[in-house]
């Protein structure tokens, strides 16, 4: 086991996956400790299928126990530790989409108070004392209150993780390196452009509706071809969340819209200093230039 200590937060079960799947692969066959810090349960996520489709918050309202079970079979696969929940599990609910019913529940993660899950996002940075950690970037990838609110947590608690703040939230560590997890435009309209065949009931998406950001803010791609048969096994984990193709080159969520399975995953270093560059003037290592 090396020195290195990666933690990433999520908002929901199976985003560890989708964005940084790979990435956490990568970093646990190369001996790094990693650890996926996750904000909620994801109750009120839908159902691919009718096997659980009775599970659902309008329904037995059961969905987000049975997805901490799917959440702890994909880390499995990605070799990263077992879940964490920000909090301990169940202590807020997944919020939904901005503007219904279920962003008005009291326990909901967008209603969370600030200073509750900053304090117990410190506490979870200075008990791992993570050297890198990863988070979203401010439209939270796709604009879900939660993943927006999962930012804003993160951001003030890496700010305040090496402070005198919070002080019963353990000895103060500061991690060295901060980044957001993003999609490059380009290498999703190529990656896009490959499809060539999905099942039936999938549709290709339509231009400019997947998220992505401009190439040019792209400051670090981590390399995730040698570990892409971990991502899609996890991927197969969530499986009332995404179902993989049989080429497994794509996978869709519950929309049915065909998503391309990258070669890369790409972050935005937003604190700390940049290490080692590639010609292109991203670095491909995200410990890079820490010292251990």
């Amino acid at each position: 086991m090396s020195e290195r200590r990666l933690l990433l937060v999520h908002a929901h079960p199976d985003d560890e996956t989708l964005t940084t799947g790979g990435t956490i692969a990568r970093y646990a066959a190369e001996g790094a400790r990693v650890s996926v810090l996750t904000c909620t349960l994801g109750e009120e996520g839908e159902v691919i299928g009718e096997r659980w489709a009775g599970l659902v918050a309008d329904r037995a309202d059961q969905l987000g126990g049975y997805r901490i079970l799917e959440l702890t079979a994909a880390l499995e696969r990605l070799g990263a530790d077992g879940p964490r929940f920000l909090g301990g599990a169940g202590r807020w609910r997944d919020s939904g989409m901005a503007g219904t019913p279920s962003a008005a529940n009291p326990r909901a993660f967008v209603n969370a108070d600030p200073e509750e899950a900053v304090a117990a996002l410190v506490a979870a940075i200075r008990e791992l004392r993570p050297h890198v950690v990863v988070c979203y970037d401010p439209e939270g990838g796709y604009g879900h209150p939660d993943h927006v609110q999962a930012h804003h947590f993160t951001m003030t608690a890496f700010d305040a993780a090496g402070t005198d703040r919070y002080p019963d939230a353990g000895p103060p560590w500061a991690p060295a390196k901060l980044y957001w997890t993003v999609t490059e435009a380009n290498s999703l309209r190529q990656a896009i452009e490959c499809i060539t065949e999905t099942p039936s009931a999938w549709r290709l998406p339509e231009p400019g509706e997947l998220p992505c950001v401009l190439d040019e803010t792209v400051t670090a791609s981590v390399d995730v071809r040698a570990v892409l048969d971990a991502k899609r096994a996890a991927l197969t984990a969530h499986a009332t969340q995404v179902t993989v193709s049989a080429s497994g080159s794509e996978y869709a969520l519950s929309n049915n819209v065909a998503q391309p399975i990258l070669a890369e995953e790409h972050y935005v270093l937003v604190r700390g200093a940049r290490g080692e560059v590639d010609a292109d003037g991203r670095e491909r290592d995200l410990f890079s230039g820490i010292a251990f």
